[in-house]
């Protein structure tokens, strides 16, 4: 190892990272929020709030509900619309030294091409984030992301019209995301992001109405680790891409578990909502951890796992 410390470097396909750790969509807005707190500099990326091909109010309140060891989230994926996006916040990014990962949703899947073809040539974007796996609007979304056919649909559609990198974000409702996992894979998907949220629901026992207007939402944190984690084992022994674990991961700890189990990086979401720069504690983490055990990168760790 060399006197400048660990190196924390990891390639997801074609993408190149100065370090593993991400932020998750929905969590980090488009950066500008969290920049007053979080140096932008130091992460491997931002993973930025979803976006349609026009501005969505997203669904009525209340739309966020604390749960044990973690939340429900009925967002809807409000945001301000592609046009928005390019012409007031890309730029206000480009002057930060990290990938821009950008989410995208829509209701068809034409509409995800034309998403493709709207951020085609946009400088300063490193790759596209597809989401099939919302589970809390009422069209698309997650409907798409359980039915292999129509995700194959999708990614070909955004690779056809697109000229990024794509990362297509899986839904863990399903009877085994493998299938999807390996159809996405089959329509030339360069990696995978998983999970998104589990769909859950809460009950005020005094007003004996659901907690959140949308009555259902997604539930993040903590809570749904063990489950994510486990899907990402499976996931990386069932494709020959590469694959970002995401699901309640709040430390350092949590993100070298998902390493281990095979993902190539990870992107921190709920945890933000807990401790703004908990995205930076963990790439520190994983520093401290790989200096105190003489690990020269973060990248041997990667794929690890010792099973019996």
């Amino acid at each position: 190892m060399s006197g400048k410390g660990p190196d924390l470097r990891v390639n997801i396909g074609p993408l190149g990272l100065k370090n593993p750790v991400l932020t998750a969509s929905g969590t980090f807005g488009y950066g500008r929020e969290f920049a007053p707190l979080v140096d932008l500099n130091r992460l491997g990326g931002v993973v930025v709030k979803g976006l349609s091909l026009r501005p969505r109010a997203g669904n009525p309140p209340p739309r966020i509900v604390e749960t044990p060891c973690g939340m429900l989230n009925a967002i809807g994926l409000a945001n301000m619309g592609l046009e928005a996006f390019l012409k007031q916040e890309l730029p206000w990014l480009q002057q930060f030294d990290t990938a821009v990962i950008v989410n995208i949703y829509g209701h068809s899947i034409q509409e995800y091409g034309e998403m493709a073809a709207g951020l085609k040539g946009a400088e300063g974007v490193s790759a596209i984030e597809v989401n099939i796996s919302c589970p809390n609007v009422a069209a698309g979304g997650m409907t798409f992301g359980t039915d292999p056919d129509i995700s194959a649909r999708v990614t070909e559609q955004v690779l056809e019209k697109g000229d990024k990198p794509v990362m297509v974000k899986l839904s863990p409702n399903v009877t085994d995301i493998r299938t999807v996992a390996r159809a996405v894979e089959r329509a030339g998907a360069h990696m995978l992001s998983l999970i998104n949220t589990l769909t859950g629901m809460a009950v005020d026992i005094e007003t004996r109405r659901p907690k959140l207007a949308h009555i259902s939402g997604g539930l993040s944190g903590p809570a749904i680790r063990p489950v994510a984690l486990h899907m990402v084992h499976q996931v990386v022994g069932a494709v020959q891409i590469p694959v970002v674990g995401v699901g309640g991961i709040m430390d350092h700890r949590d993100a070298l578990e998902f390493l281990i189990a095979g993902a190539r990086a990870v992107q921190v979401g709920t945890a933000h909502f807990v401790h703004p720069r908990s995205a930076l504690d963990i790439v520190e983490g994983l520093e401290r951890f790989c200096l105190e055990r003489g690990i020269a990168r973060v990248d041997d760790l990667v794929g690890t796992l010792l099973c019996p």
